[in-house]
């Protein structure tokens, strides 16, 4: 809030008459709003762009059902055969280090399942591997996903 003083007897005031001063503690809010508002759009608009998931065509299931609760999703791609790669969630691992990672995780998690992903052209002898893996890893239950019919 600027203060006024008086002119007051000083000589060094005498031909002013009033003056105005700003206590410099205050602080300028507003161009701070508009930067963080401009940073705000800039993630909004780029944080699609940097989401992408990994391209499995699941096989189609007429009863298959809704996964709840905290998932893990191991994801063995087209490729599997070619790299001997698959994914844990988003992260691509190779396959010899599938069972440590795995252990890894079931440390901390309260129900030991993991959901396995397979796309639709893996052949099922590269999916009993995997689920070999996943069983020496400690897991309790292995689930195999699939999607509904009607799903996209």
């Amino acid at each position: 809030m600027p203060k006024v003083h008086a002119g007051g007897d000083a000589p060094a005031t005498r031909g002013r008459g009033r003056r105005v001063s700003t206590n410099l503690a205050e602080i300028n809010v507003v161009p701070l709003v508009d930067v963080m508002l401009v940073l705000l759009i800039i993630f909004m608009v780029t944080a699609p762009m940097i989401q992408r998931g990994v391209e499995v065509k699941l096989p189609v299931a007429r009863r298959a059902n809704a996964v709840e609760g905290e998932r893990v999703f191991v994801t063995v791609p087209a490729t599997f055969r070619a790299d001997n790669a698959v994914f844990l969630g988003n992260e691509r691992i190779r396959l010899e280090v599938l069972q440590e990672r795995v252990r890894q995780k079931m440390e901390t998690a309260s129900e030991k399942k993991v959901y396995l992903r397979g796309d639709g052209t893996v052949q099922l002898q590269d999916l009993m591997s995997v689920f070999d893996k996943l069983k020496d890893a400690g897991v309790a239950d292995v689930g195999i996903v699939a999607k509904a019919p009607g799903d996209l």
